[in-house]
């Protein structure tokens, strides 16, 4: 998940542990820290520090000894096309984290599609999950990245909704349609959605039309 940042931060040159593509276009960096952090929470990120930022959420454990990123290369982009190509041992700089998109406390759902799955990454790997359940929806089923973590951790809790493919345990249509259908709506519940502008406020529609007050529904919206 990525956003451009318009007020500058402080960055810190850091090595790159590994950079994976996970996907056609979509890689999974991992940096030395800048600092400790709460899952959900998110680093401004650069190749020299006088560059425009982008945020990206982290994917991994607040334990865990590097930062994880996940990221998809948009062609036009400045940053990503050169991220993508980055090798052990290259820098790149990277802030302290920071944010609010954070676990609450309490059940609640967590809703997203594409990279926005990061920060759910990262508070699943803190054993966050055990009174929460995930709606994951993609185009294709290559793009539910980190799926088999969420399957061993979430079981039955880690709901997959795919508009182009069939598959096994695999719902078909968007998840805004199950979103609409369902009775497990409740306003006793948190709502935590990360993805496009576009999804971000169907969903949030959805979720207050059926009585979930504005308060309840916590959103991170990327480009």
């Amino acid at each position: 998940m990525s956003v451009v940042v318009r007020k500058k931060k402080e960055t810190f040159k850091v090595k790159i542990i590994s950079n994976t593509e996970i996907a056609e276009g979509v890689y999974v960096l991992e940096t030395k820290k800048t600092g400790n952090f709460i899952p959900g929470q998110v680093v401004a990120v650069a190749m020299q520090p006088n560059d425009n930022l982008r945020l990206y959420s982290l994917a991994s454990a607040p334990e865990a000894s590097t930062f994880r990123i996940l990221f998809d290369v948009k062609p036009d982009g400045e940053l990503t096309p050169v991220l993508s190509k980055l090798k052990p041992g290259d820098c790149v700089h990277v802030s302290k984290p920071f944010g609010r998109f954070t676990d609450q406390g309490g059940p609640a759902w967590w809703i997203a599609t594409g990279t926005g799955i990061a920060p759910f990454v990262s508070m699943m790997e803190a054993d966050g999950f055990k009174d929460k359940t995930l709606l994951h929806g993609a185009r294709y089923i290559r793009q539910f990245y980190f799926a088999e973590k969420f399957q061993k951790s979430m079981g039955s809790q880690y709901l997959r909704f795919c508009t182009q493919e069939a598959g096994d345990g695999i719902m078909q249509g968007r998840l805004t349609g199950f979103l609409k259908e369902t009775n497990r709506v409740t306003p006793e519940l948190k709502y935590y959605i990360c993805g496009n502008a576009e999804m971000v406020v169907e969903v949030r529609d959805i979720l207050i039309s059926k009585g979930v007050p504005f308060d309840q529904i916590i959103a991170e919206i990327y480009f």
